[in-house]
């Protein structure tokens, strides 16, 4: 379907006038907080004096928040401060004692909690995070439309792992009361939208293909129907479906193993152009396929990885399953066992996390089940309480670990971090780092150096998630999609949120109900390596403010879906834009790094464990699933315990 619209629409066409919630912070009492922490790391105790926390205040529900989320104002501006050689002073001792102190309260630092607490049950133990919210990635999006809740993942997305959960990761959703393979079959409705006639669509701009154009039926439509509309050339069309249907072998004469160690080293995109030899508008519609499982476009991902991930293009070499040496995480995985068992909980695994946090403070999130987890309101005031033993202090950014004396024989941690304006100090036996690594080096400058170097080799994938609410979803019931694929777009996908029911949580059936869209962006640079277009990607995300997020979401969904009768201006209630610029844990890339053994590598060599420090989170697990993030959290108590 073809858009006729080629004027660019004004900024009141769009919506921008509309009172939907723009701001980049927390409600008024919590922006005085989150602004201090942008304030000189040098000067921060003349600020102000100690006042409520606003996780201490009724009310406070970040993930009702909207605008500009995931690594929001008031998280990472101290974090710089300490990156760019600003020291904080002597940090106000709090007088506080703790058997652990876990910096960062993602799903990596809760797990490694929850092992901790399970060896030591009357450990008393302090959880520190940066972020207004606990999980980390595992961010929720909650809006409530029309006294209905409407959740969505504002991170990390589901339950699953280029290999199956093992005995640490699923021991751990077990004992939150989450069985992953009976939840994949009595929640997920994975075939709602095809059974209303809706199917997966490709949408060619004007600027790149010459006029807008909805392609609909993408994988269920004989090619050639697919293709009749769509603005390419007959021989850009014919090689379009070659790489999705063909079926000649483009290497004969080679086996199997020398078919995929080409492919190894090679670009998916150097593939399609050099072996399958197709067109350049061809190469255009395939560059950001990949953005999604990887960060980067087709240019900076091998041919053999995308086979691991069952793209198109390869089925005529006929190779024999299973991966090879050198392969990345992700598909090797998936190329050897075929994955984990796949669960989207309706706020992605912000669920997990949820969970954790009911384990270890149960007054803080009511229920007993997974199906009231879902919808259980929690209630922050719980977190940070005098005398419990555990607590979860938010809006707190660690600046500072470091061991009491001699690292080798101190019998104490102190750790020092920001809040209220305020650099303060507690004490602890053991100390986890479930943050990321690049950011390591700056809190413990004790670390030997070549360990501070291999942590700044974790250079992580940008990323953002973007939740939209609107009022029906009757445009895409007329236009007969549900997802959107889009080469070129400012985000490259977009989709009716997935239909899950659990619990008391039911998804909506109606298309004149409203729902939630998901879209996703990764800023990258094609035609540079994977960690300089993550780079330039991280400083755009930081760079870019949240007008410029909304004038885009609006601008390409009205022109993706007005076909349909969509119309940003009256259609959109609610945007929440989570922007991660240190989104995805890097894995191994074999277009620009050498097949190492598991010892040489980076990862393993950062986060070898320092005396009292240990150190979790995906990054060091060289994987960027939920399950790596848990497995790491275990391993880190076990170093500490000697287990």
């Amino acid at each position: 379907m073809s858009s006729k619209r080629h004027r660019p629409q004004t900024d009141r066409e769009l919506g921008m006038h509309r009172a939907i919630t723009r701001r980049d912070f927390m409600q008024g009492t919590a922006i005085a907080g989150l602004g201090l922490l942008a304030a000189p790391l040098a000067g921060c105790h003349r600020i102000i004096p100690s006042r409520t926390a606003p996780q201490d205040l009724a009310g406070y529900y970040p993930p009702r928040l909207t605008g500009l989320r995931g690594s929001h104002v008031g998280s990472f501006e101290a974090l710089h401060q300490l990156r760019d050689g600003q020291h904080p002073p002597q940090p106000i001792d709090l007088g506080e004692d703790y058997d652990l102190v876990v910096v960062g309260a993602g799903i990596s630092g809760l797990s490694a909690a929850h092992f901790y607490r399970s060896a030591h049950p009357d450990a008393r133990i302090l959880l520190l995070d940066n972020h207004d919210d606990f999980g980390g990635h595992a961010k929720r999006n909650e809006f409530e439309i029309d006294g209905q809740m409407r959740l969505l993942n504002g991170g990390t997305y589901a339950i699953e792992s280029p290999r199956p959960y093992g005995t640490v990761a699923d021991g751990l959703l077990r004992a939150i009361g989450i069985d992953a393979p009976a939840l994949a079959k009595s929640t997920q409705r994975p075939d709602f939208y095809s059974g209303l006639g809706l199917a997966n669509g490709v949408f060619f701009d004007r600027e790149t293909f010459g006029r807008d154009h909805l392609a609909v039926g993408y994988g269920t439509r004989p090619w050639r129907d697919f293709l009749r509309d769509v603005p390419l050339s007959d021989a850009a069309k014919a090689d379009f479906e070659r790489v999705e249907a063909g079926k000649a072998d483009p290497m004969p004469g080679l086996s199997s193993t020398e078919k995929k160690q080409r492919l190894l080293k090679m670009s998916y995109r150097n593939y399609l152009k050099d072996v399958l030899k197709v067109d350049p508008a061809v190469l255009e519609v395939y560059q950001a396929r990949t953005q999604g499982w990887w960060g980067v476009g087709i240019d900076a991902v091998s041919a053999l990885d995308c086979w691991g991930t069952e793209m198109p293009g390869f089925e005529g070499l006929k190779l024999e399953p299973g991966s090879i040496p050198g392969m990345g995480y992700t598909p090797a995985g998936f190329a050897d066992t075929g994955g984990s068992v796949f669960v989207h909980f309706p706020d992605g695994n912000a669920t997990i996390a949820r969970g954790l946090v009911r384990r270890l403070i149960p007054s803080a999130v009511p229920g007993t089940t997974v199906e009231d987890l879902v919808t259980a309101r929690v209630d922050y005031r719980q977190l940070d309480r005098s005398g419990e033993p555990v607590r979860l202090r938010l809006s707190s950014p660690v600046v500072g670990v470091h061991h009491e004396g001699d690292p080798g024989t101190a019998r104490a941690v102190r750790v020092a971090y920001m809040r209220d304006g305020r650099v303060l100090g507690v004490r602890a036996r053991h100390c986890i780092l479930a943050c990321y690594h690049a950011l390591i080096p700056y809190l413990v400058p004790e670390l030997p150096a070549a360990q501070k170097a291999a942590m700044h080799e974790a250079v992580k994938a940008p990323l953002v998630y973007t939740s939209v609410a609107v009022r029906n979803w009757t445009a895409f019931q007329r236009l007969g999609v549900h997802a959107i694929y889009a080469p070129k777009g400012y985000h490259t996908s977009l989709r009716l949120n997935h239909t899950v029911d659990i619990g008391a949580y039911q998804s909506p059936r109606s298309p004149e109900e409203p729902t939630l869209i998901s879209m996703g962006r990764t800023p990258c640079m094609p035609g540079l390596t994977e960690f300089e277009q993550n780079r330039i990607g991280r400083a755009e995300l930081y760079a870019t403010p949240f007008e410029v997020f909304e004038r885009n979401i609006r601008e390409q969904l009205g022109r993706t879906l007005g076909a349909g009768g969509f119309d940003p201006a009256r259609d959109i209630t609610a945007i929440t834009v989570n922007r991660w610029p240190h989104g995805y844990s890097p894995e191994h890339n074999p277009l620009f790094e050498p097949d190492l053994p598991e010892t040489e590598q980076a990862y393993f060599r950062a986060r070898t464990r320092f005396h009292r420090i240990a150190i979790a989170n995906a990054d060091a697990g060289a994987g960027a699933y939920t399950d790596v993030a848990i497995e790491q959290g275990h391993r880190a108590v076990s170093e500490l315990l000697g287990t």
